[in-house]
């Protein structure tokens, strides 16, 4: 089981990292740029959130490969789930929203960055960079309430 874990982990953070670099600057608008621009926002906020929690909180047992496949989703879905938040800001997201979301997008980037150096949440940079996000997924989930 551990293998496949880990193969299916490999697996998604290269597809991530292929998506990210293969991104063409003349690519039509995507539907996702259609409505309401905070709803948009809202929207991928709750994604990235849900993603990064069931990402974090996964459980594959004791196996150490098995851990390492969970650990590295979880810093997948904090990088990419970062960068995902900041392509869904525009002109039209309000200001008080958008200046959240950048926060909480490169509070992910950073944890999730310092996550695959290695750098453990007890660390005090980390544990900063961990309650900073926290603040503005409490306030996010306010403001798109």
């Amino acid at each position: 089981m551990a293998p496949v874990a880990l193969l299916i982990a490999t697996v998604a953070a290269a597809l991530a990292v292929w998506t990210l670099m293969n991104k063409s600057p003349d690519a039509p608008a995507a539907a996702w740029q259609d409505g309401d621009s905070k709803t948009r926002v809202c929207t991928a906020f709750d994604t990235v959130a849900r993603a990064v929690q069931l990402q974090t909180h996964a459980e594959l047992g004791p196996d150490p490969v098995a851990q390492r496949a969970v650990a590295g989703n979880a810093r997948l879905a904090m990088v990419g789930g970062g960068d995902y938040l900041l392509s869904r800001l525009d002109s039209e997201t309000p200001s008080e929203l958008a200046d959240v979301i950048r926060s909480f997008a490169h509070d992910l980037q950073d944890i999730g960055m310092n996550a695959l150096a290695d750098v453990p949440n007890a660390d005090p940079a980390q544990a900063k960079r961990i309650t900073a996000a926290d603040a503005s997924r409490m306030q996010l989930t306010d403001l798109c309430a």
